[in-house]
């Protein structure tokens, strides 16, 4: 029954969102920035309020003492991470490479790839998504093997970025392209 609830919340505040996803082609997904690239806060949507609010954990705000972020950091829209299913409960979780990107933006992108990972034993993947707009797709990529050949190390540094920023007990799972990265959405894809 939670989760019916927790996926009718999560699809009306979906709903709110500008969409920008009619014309689209069939890799692209929309997207909805949390946290602009550069920063450190850990700023999360809440479905309850409709609002971004900083993260909080024991009553104190989330700041990431870490590097800040590699990238725009937020979730794809009608996606549920489903915990009966192995997942964490929230939104499939993307990285938008680019320029910083404000909180809130709704944006078309195009997921390239998947950090796959667990977190405390949860499914926590990570698309790693490119702009569909080429003016802010800075990379000039559009498939997993033109991010490795054209950004030598930069899967390596998105990895230990990850892998380092929180306490979480997180364990590596592997990378996937853009084809098994397609399948890893309509998995957790709800209408």
């Amino acid at each position: 029954m939670r989760f019916f609830i927790l996926l009718f919340i999560l699809l009306a505040a979906c709903a709110n969102f500008e969409s920008r996803s009619s014309g689209t082609k069939s890799n692209e997904v929309v997207a909805i920035v949390e946290i602009p690239a550069g920063t450190n806060k850990k700023i999360e949507y809440n479905y309850t309020t409709h609002s971004f609010e900083i993260d909080q954990k024991n009553g104190v705000d989330r700041v990431i003492k870490y590097l800040p972020y590699p990238g725009n950091y937020g979730f794809i829209t009608n996606t549920m991470m489903d915990k009966e299913a192995g997942g964490d409960g929230d939104a499939l979780d993307v990285l938008i490479i680019s320029e910083a990107i404000p909180t809130g933006t709704s944006i078309p992108v195009i997921p390239i790839g998947t950090l796959s990972l667990l977190d405390e034993g949860e499914v926590d993947d990570k698309l790693i998504a490119v702009p569909t707009d080429p003016k802010l797709n800075l990379l000039g990529v559009s498939t997993w093997a033109e991010f490795v050949a054209n950004c030598p190390g930069c899967d390596e540094a998105i990895k230990s970025w990850f892998m380092n920023y929180s306490s979480d007990d997180i364990v590596f799972q592997g990378w996937h392209d853009e084809t098994k990265t397609k399948t890893e959405l309509e998995r957790w894809k709800v209408e």
